[in-house]
Order: structure tokens, then C-alpha cells, then sequence
């Protein structure tokens, strides 16, 4: 480590030894392993602080994080400590910390895209689609090819889509992917090459780009002597943060950046690596060292979140997977309450339990916003909504759609795609079809039309609407001229969806329920447009790092006045924290999930899930364990099996937690633990006698 530049000695006085061994680093790649709740954020703010305090320009600073909120904070949190450096004036330093490159690997590909892509012949005017988008394209294709019209099965769009993103992401040929993870799928081989072919030339005819295309082409600029020259010439120090999460992909990018990892620091926790099912792979950071040789490893043991109880069963957890970084959290918090083993006789118990000690916990002072139930699969929570509705307790659930993903958003922003880019096709289709009397058929011609007169709106004046149109056709042909002028611009971007929402109110309440709700999105998406100086900057930025539907999770933490009661899937519980913490379905089938019992790799992921979920809890945690398992959504008179404990907690595991039961030890009685002498065969003799002579 080196020594302390004079002017942050204070500052950097809050870090623990092992923050500033890493906030400090030097020479060569850095690799800190950070474990849930050690300060990382704090840990990698100091270190870019440090290096722009040696005297790196923040401008060849590359800042990569999981989203653009991330990417702000950390960016706020370093402008805040060279400002405490000049005793609160604004330095020169603190002033070009904003010229930092923060952002998301997507984000960040599209900006250096603009900036060189020409150089590699790519258009510097592509506009981006989001998954849905490409998966909508991808239909289209396989319906113009006529694929899977022999009565075989065949992929939905939705699989074509994944399949086609795990082979860019991992950097694998077809059939290994399809052998490994959608063997059904190995039959149609030759024909799903066809489609991903025709995909690929469609998007370029339509200069558009998806999520893949943005980390391919950078990387493939990045692995060009040349450009790769050029990049590395723009970048002198590149950090990145959640690096359990990336992918073969983004690791290559990495790797052309900073070949023998100098200037690179990366942080993350392999015991929190959990979306392989975005390609991500844990070998990434478990395998760092040995990819960059003379790698300085600095571990961050010491926990800021949870009580020292809560650690020592979470611990035990990670402490038993097959492959991770040595590392044993600990907290100065020693007091508190063992985390909970509660023993619940179904998932109606589990939810009875749950609102019961939800309830208490507000009553001590707990505000539901500081409690959060968390689960393995979105299903899992059914039985506990139904109660809380019935029980009137405010809650929002978290993990299904993005704002940018729901129906009418993607329409209103379909407008502005296609005027920003005439040629995209998929937007054109989605629009036309929006309007009454235009079936894809005739939108399909209006498309072709329109790339007749070489992308000029005006063409569609001379087209003679259906009488279902006609009162539509010129507002819409109008619409499309004004955003696509350049005055438009000029206007600005919040005034261009206003513009659209005007036109588009009435199509919406005659397409829609909940007409109302849906207009207040949209007025919020107004809201949200006036932050950004162009279209394109706008439709780029929502279209990599939406915001939520109604807001984002991480205010459900705590950051919104509103309190209710936080239900989210484990997944999207990741980097947040609460006072109070429920894990619902801690059996053997759900967590780990059923699905994901094929392999070790599988098993170990689903372990560092489930201690994600508990690591989330600062002073009380909650697993919840359903013994009795229905087949169908009913409590009586149904089939039912017993499940078994979730194979997370271990034997040695189990006297960490404080076991309970739900409400009664009566209730949890088994088959193996109660001496039961009734059988099936004295019942079924019983009903026969009733009908005997």
C-alpha cells in the first residue's frame, strides 16, 4: 500500500486497514473481494478519490458498474470527497471529477461506439432496442422464414432470444449451447443458424443495435490493434464494480483493455454471484488472479450491516460451497438475536407468520419499509399477498416488469425510435398496427412504402387510409413529420413526448385497461425526458438503465416516505438491505429451485442465492420453512407431500438459527414424528361398513 496523500489523510481516517490497503493500491491489478455489507461502495469511491489525488485526469478514468445509479452515486460520493479535500470549495479537481466515464458495460460500449465505431464502419446515428424488441424481430424473421411450420415444436421468441445471447455472451458455438442448456432445441441446429443469420443482417438493414451487438462490437474494437491502441489510449485507470456478475464477454473486453491488468481494479464477492442465467460466469473474479499475474488480493471482511449472530449462520452457509475466497465477516455489532428457523405447517402458516411478526416489528418501531419478505420465485409469495390484502397492509413487489417493458411505454417510445431512425422496422410495425383498420399486413406495406422513398415520412400522405383510419391517418402522418424535422429538436425532447401523448391519448384508452394509470405513467415519462438534452440520449439512457414501474427498489429501502411492506425476489434484492428480513420457501425444491439441481455449478449458485437473501437483514432474519407442500392452491381436501429443510442449512448449520415454530409445535407434526394409529385401510373398512346390511 502506499502512503496517504497529505490532503486525504482525514478522510480516508474512516476506513478500516483493509479499505485503505485497497483505496491505496499502487502498482499492478487489483482484485478486492468485498463481502455483503463491508463498504465496498465507500472502499472503490476512496480509491478513485486516490487516484485522481496522484494525479490521474478523471476524464481517462473508467468507471463500470451493474447500472447508471450506481455509476451517479459513486461519481456524487468522489465529488464530495475532493470537495472535503478543499475544505468545501469546489477545486479544480473535484470540478472535472464529473468528466468521469461512469456508467453501465452497455452504456458505456454505446458512448465509445459513437465516439469510434465509425472507424470500423459502423454508423455513428444506430439507435438501440431493448429485449423485448429484439425478441419481436426475431419472430418476424422465423415467421418470414416459415420456420417450425413442420409440426414440430419449436422455440418461442423468447427462447430464440436467449439462446442466441448465450452464445455472444459466453463466446460458444451453437450446438455445445444447445447440448448444455436446451437439448430439445438440437434438432432444429441448422435451422435456428438460418434465423440467427437472417437476425443479424435485418439489424444491420435497420442500423439498429440490441444489448449483444453493443459489448460485440466494442469488444471486437477493442481486440483490433489499432483501436485497441485507441481505447487504451483513452483509459488509464479502469474500475469494476459487481465483477462476480460479468460475462466471457465482457472479461474479454477487460482483458484487450488492460493486458497485463494494469491500471485495473476489480471488486466483488464470488459467494454473491447469481445470474448465470445472463451468462454470467463465477470463474470471472475466482479465476482473476491466475489471468493477470502479480494480482494484489485485499479481502474486506469486516461487515457494517448485519449483527454478529446473523453472520455466523450466514457464514456457515458460504463456508460450505464447493469453490470461493477465504473470508469469515464479522461485526462489531456482537449483540442481537440469532436469525430464526421458524417451522411452519404450510404456506398459510408461513403467511399468518409472516404479517403477524411484520406487524410487531411496526408496533416496536420497525416501519414496513424497513422489513422486506424475499423468495425464490415470484409464485412463492401468493399466499402471503392474499393475506395482506385481506388484512389491508400497503406492499409493492418487486422483480417483474421495468417500466420500459410495459405496453404502453414501449409504444409512446416507438414513436420516437422511428423518428429518430426511419429505417427501424420493428418501431414502424408497432405503430402502424396501434392505429384502428391496420393489421400487420398492411403495416408491413406502409413499411416497405416508406424505404421506397428513402425514409421520407411525406410518402405516407399519398396513402389512402381504410375507413377505420381515416380519422387517425393525417394526425399520425403529421406527428411523424414534426418529430422527424429538425425543429423538433430544438423543442426538445420533453416537449416531443408530449406531442405523442397527445396523439397517442386517445389510441391508448381504447387499447387499455386501466387507461388512467397508464396516462400518469406516461406523464411521468414526460417528467423524466425534460433531464435529457437530445432524443437520442434520452431513448439511448432509458433504454439500458430503465427505471422501475412505479420506482425503484432501492427506495423501497428506505429512501421513500410511503411505507409499505417490500416483497422481492431474491434476485432483485441484491445490493439492498433491511431492517427485518422474511425468506418464504426454505425447502429443498424451492430454494435451492428444482430446476436447478442438473450439476455442482447449479447447486452452488442456488447456495450463494439463498445467502444473498439472508445477508440482506441488519438486525432480524426470518427463514421460513413450509413443511407441507400442496399440489394444488388449496388447503383441504388436496394431495399434499412433505418437504424437506433446504439443504443450505446443514446439521452444522442448524444450531446458529434460534428454531420456532410458526404459532404451534401441535401443527408441525409429521408422519415420522407423530405416533398416528389410524391407517387408510381402517378408513376405507369404516366407509364400507356404512353401506353394509
Amino acid at each position: 500500500m502506499s502512503d496517504i496523500p497529505p490532503q486525504l489523510e482525514d478522510l480516508f481516517k474512516q476506513l478500516n486497514p483493509a479499505q485503505q490497503t485497497a483505496a491505496c493500491h499502487d502498482a499492478g491489478p487489483l482484485l478486492i473481494i468485498a463481502g455483503a455489507g463491508t463498504g465496498k461502495t465507500t472502499t472503490l469511491s476512496h480509491r478513485v478519490a486516490y487516484l485522481i489525488a496522484q494525479g490521474i485526469d478523471p476524464s481517462r478514468i473508467l468507471l463500470l458498474t451493474f447500472s447508471r445509479r450506481a455509476a451517479n452515486e459513486m461519481v456524487r460520493r468522489v465529488d464530495a470527497l475532493l470537495r472535503a479535500m478543499s475544505a468545501g470549495r469546489e477545486n479544480t479537481a473535484s470540478a472535472r471529477s464529473r468528466s468521469i466515464w461512469g456508467g453501465t458495460f452497455h452504456s458505456t460500449a454505446a458512448r465509445l461506439l459513437r465516439r469510434y465505431g465509425q472507424a470500423i464502419g459502423l454508423p455513428d446515428d444506430f439507435t438501440i432496442i431493448d429485449r423485448s424488441d429484439a425478441e419481436d424481430l426475431m419472430s418476424a424473421l422465423r415467421s418470414e422464414l416459415e420456420l417450425g411450420n413442420n409440426g414440430k415444436k419449436f422455440p418461442r421468441k423468447g427462447t430464440l432470444l436467449e439462446i442466441y445471447s448465450r452464445c455472444v455472451n459466453t463466446c460458444s458455438k451453437l450446438e455445445p449451447i444447445l447440448e448444455r442448456h436446451y437439448p430439445w432445441c438440437l434438432e432444429h441446429a441448422d435451422e435456428l443458424k438460418k434465423l440467427f443469420q437472417a437476425f443479424v443482417d435485418r439489424k444491420e438493414k435497420q442500423n439498429i443495435l440490441d444489448y449483444d451487438d453493443l459489448l460485440l462490437f466494442w469488444h471486437a474494437l477493442a481486440a483490433d490493434p489499432a483501436g485497441g491502441k485507441l481505447l487504451r489510449g483513452q483509459f488509464e485507470a479502469v474500475l469494476v464494480d459487481e465483477y462476480q456478475d460479468t460475462n466471457i464477454l465482457q472479461s474479454g473486453i477487460l482483458k484487450n483493455l488492460c493486458p497485463d491488468g494494469e491500471g485495473l481494479t476489480v471488486v466483488g464477492d464470488d459467494a454473491q454471484s447469481i445470474y448465470s442465467f445472463r451468462a454470467a460466469t463465477v470463474r470471472n473474479i475466482l479465476d482473476f488472479p491466475q489471468e493477470y499475474e502479480g494480482t494484489t488480493v485485499v479481502t474486506l471482511e469486516e461487515n457494517y450491516r448485519s449483527t454478529q449472530p446473523i453472520l455466523q449462520a450466514t457464514n456457515q452457509i458460504i463456508d460450505e460451497a464447493h469453490e470461493r475466497y477465504e473470508k469469515n465477516l464479522w461485526s462489531s455489532k456482537i449483540s442481537g438475536e440469532a436469525p430464526c428457523l421458524v417451522d411452519c405447517s404450510d404456506n398459510n402458516e408461513q403467511a399468518d407468520f409472516v404479517v403477524q411478526q411484520v406487524l410487531e416489528h411496526r408496533e416496536a418501531g420497525i416501519p414496513l419499509n424497513q422489513q422486506a419478505v424475499l423468495f425464490r420465485a415470484s409464485h412463492h409469495s401468493l399466499s402471503l399477498e392474499v393475506e395482506l390484502a385481506r388484512r389491508n397492509i400497503a406492499y409493492h413487489k418487486y422483480g417483474g416488469l421495468k417500466f420500459i417493458e410495459t405496453a404502453h411505454v414501449k409504444d409512446l417510445m416507438a414513436y420516437l425510435r422511428l423518428a429518430e431512425n426511419p429505417r427501424d422496422a420493428v418501431s414502424g410495425l408497432r405503430v402502424l398496427t396501434l392505429l384502428p383498420g391496420i393489421g400487420q399486413k398492411k403495416a408491413q406495406q406502409l413499411i416497405n412504402l416508406l424505404a421506397e422513398s428513402q425514409f421520407r415520412f411525406d410518402a405516407w400522405s399519398e396513402f389512402k387510409p381504410p375507413a377505420a383510419t381515416v380519422e387517425h391517418w393525417p394526425l399520425f402522418v403529421r406527428l411523424m413529420k414534426n418529430l422527424s424535422s429538425p425543429q423538433s429538436e430544438k423543442r426538445g425532447i420533453s416537449a416531443e413526448v408530449h406531442q405523442v401523448r397527445t396523439f397517442y391519448s386517445p389510441l391508448l384508452d381504447q387499447q387499455y385497461d386501466n387507461a388512467t394509470s397508464r396516462q400518469r405513467d406516461l406523464e411521468q415519462l414526460e417528467q423524466v425526458a425534460s433531464r435529457f438534452s437530445s432524443r437520442m440520449s434520452f431513448l439511448e439512457e432509458i433504454t439500458l438503465d430503465p427505471p422501475s414501474s412505479t420506482q425503484d427498489v432501492s427506495a423501497a429501502s428506505g429512501a421513500d416516505d410511503d411505507d409499505f411492506l417490500v416483497l422481492s425476489t431474491i434476485h432483485s434484492s441484491k445490493g439492498l438491505k433491511w431492517d427485518a428480513v422474511y425468506v418464504l420457501q426454505a425447502a429443498d425444491g424451492s430454494i435451492p429451485s428444482e430446476m436447478s439441481l442438473e450439476s455442482e455449478d447449479e447447486i452452488d449458485e442456488e447456495r450463494r442465492l439463498f445467502y444473498v437473501a439472508l445477508t440482506r437483514a441488519k438486525n432480524w432474519l426470518y427463514v421460513c420453512f413450509p413443511h407441507r407442500q400442496y399440489f394444488q392452491n388449496r388447503r383441504w381436501n388436496q394431495a399434499h407431500s412433505y418437504a424437506q429443510l433446504t439443504r443450505f442449512v446443514s446439521p452444522k448449520t442448524i444450531p446458529l438459527f434460534q428454531r420456532r415454530p410458526a404459532f404451534s409445535a401441535d401443527a408441525l407434526d409429521t408422519p415420522q414424528e407423530a405416533e398416528i394409529e389410524t391407517t387408510a385401510e381402517d378408513i376405507r373398512k369404516n366407509i364400507r361398513n356404512m353401506w353394509s346390511a
